[in-house]
């Protein structure tokens, strides 16, 4: 994911993730990057904590018996889920130890959902709301709230109303939610979380850069990232903090984990970083980013792995516009605009830049016009694609005199950027007297 030349420019500080999986056991290579989280396990047969919601994350197992958790389902030892997940994203780095975290200098909020045999999609709705800053009933209010939520966890059917509108929610309160495709090897689609709308829902690849056997694909799915073959194999996946103990907490060890929830803290780590090097990134244009600057597999995936494998550092470098961030490119030079004629060009030749444009690129544009309901306006990249600004609307108001925001993060920044203007219809004219870039 080249993930450590993306540490040049930021390493996640002041962001904090969610984790929404079995909650958190203790680990020295985590414990520098852990903030307040919350238990949302209401059924006590499903914490075995001996209680309800309380403010108490901590992991204290997840095994279970033959047949404890459905007729056929063999035993299993405790999985310590959410710890694993959690180094990914956020383990200590530069410490001598253990493994590097995508955005070690970014929090984790462990959020428990998960225990004995799983876990209730009204937890995890609770708690998707209570992560991202929402009110969630007899919950006091988050003090860590997230901008970034990881889900490694899922089920079969579509995604319900209620989910879509905890995700929603989440959302428009600026966090991302980064989910898993699911290890089925089967259409995504049939998964939930990864079949809602308005989350980045990852596939997992093996060490070859191919889908994994196991991971499920699609067109829902948005992007993929490692997560290790073959999930029998216990030499060929992702290492990363756990527990030794089988049933109840042990002593801290590593352990190579696989799986689409190995690849999904990956991308939510990156989304960390993004928000850390630019926080006025939308989850709209976080996910627009990832990817638009994604690199293709270096193997192959049947089925469809979405923009391919992501590329940490070019996603970065995308984002925050390269060294001198905040930069505006400007022409004030005056060009008439004719009644219902040819489209006009305002060149502005942008130099010095490093990399690619930024997700949010600023357009600032001021045009006197008589009606502008009749103009179409278009940003013009260096190499000629074309970004809608303005379409022509039914508007009796008249100048326009305002600033657009452009996912730019597939173009080169340096070159001629164009604004192209165009009135559409008759009797009304007006002046380009100016327009700006900021990057």
């Amino acid at each position: 994911m080249n993930v450590p030349a993306a540490w040049d420019t930021t390493t996640g500080s002041g962001v904090t993730v969610a984790v929404i999986d079995t909650g958190y056991v203790a680990h020295s290579d985590l414990a520098a990057n852990i903030v307040g989280g919350y238990d949302f396990i209401s059924d006590t047969a499903v914490s075995v904590d001996g209680n309800g919601r309380d403010s108490n994350p901590a992991d204290p197992g997840d095994w279970y018996n033959a047949n404890e958790c459905g007729a056929g389902i063999p035993a299993s030892t405790s999985s310590w889920h959410g710890t694993h997940v959690a180094g990914t994203i956020a383990a200590a780095t530069h410490n001598g130890k253990g493994v590097a975290g995508i955005a070690y200098g970014a929090k984790i909020s462990p959020v428990r959902v998960l225990g004995k045999c799983g876990g209730y999609d009204s937890d995890i709705i609770d708690a998707i709301t209570w992560a991202s800053g929402g009110t969630v009933s007899g919950v006091p209010a988050n003090t860590n709230v997230a901008k970034v939520i990881n889900m490694s966890l899922g089920g079969g059917g579509a995604c319900s109303s209620a989910t879509q509108s905890a995700i929603n929610g989440a959302v428009n309160r600026g966090t991302s939610v980064v989910v898993a495709a699911g290890n089925e090897n089967t259409n995504a689609s049939s998964s939930s979380p990864a079949n809602c709308s308005n989350v980045i829902t990852v596939a997992a690849t093996n060490r070859a850069g191919s889908r994994a056997s196991y991971s499920n694909y699609g067109s829902v799915v948005d992007i993929a990232a490692p997560g290790g073959e073959t999930r029998t194999s216990t030499a060929n996946g992702i290492l990363s903090t756990l527990n030794s103990g089988t049933k109840t907490p042990s002593s801290e060890n590593y352990a190579y984990y696989q799986g689409t929830s190995m690849a999904t803290p990956h991308v939510a780590g990156l989304a960390a970083l993004m928000k850390s090097a630019n926080s006025a990134l939308t989850p709209a244009q976080i996910e627009s980013a990832i990817k638009a600057n994604a690199r293709a597999l270096p193997g192959t995936c049947s089925g469809g792995c979405g923009a391919g494998l992501a590329d940490a550092a070019k996603t970065v470098q995308a984002v925050k516009g390269g060294s001198s961030s905040g930069t505006t490119f400007s022409s004030t030079t005056a060009v008439a605009v004719p009644d219902n004629g040819a489209a006009i060009e305002s060149p502005i030749s942008v130099t010095g830049r490093s990399g690619n444009a930024p997700s949010a690129l600023q357009v600032g544009v001021d045009i006197t016009h008589t009606y502008r309901g009749d103009l179409v306006i278009d940003l013009v990249a260096p190499d000629g694609s074309a970004y809608r600004l303005k379409s022509a609307a039914s508007d009796s108001a008249d100048d326009v005199k305002t600033t657009y925001t452009v996912n730019a993060s597939g173009e080169s920044a340096n070159g001629t950027w164009k604004l192209r203007v165009q009135d559409t219809a008759a009797q009304d004219t007006g002046t380009l007297n100016g327009w700006k870039l900021t990057f």
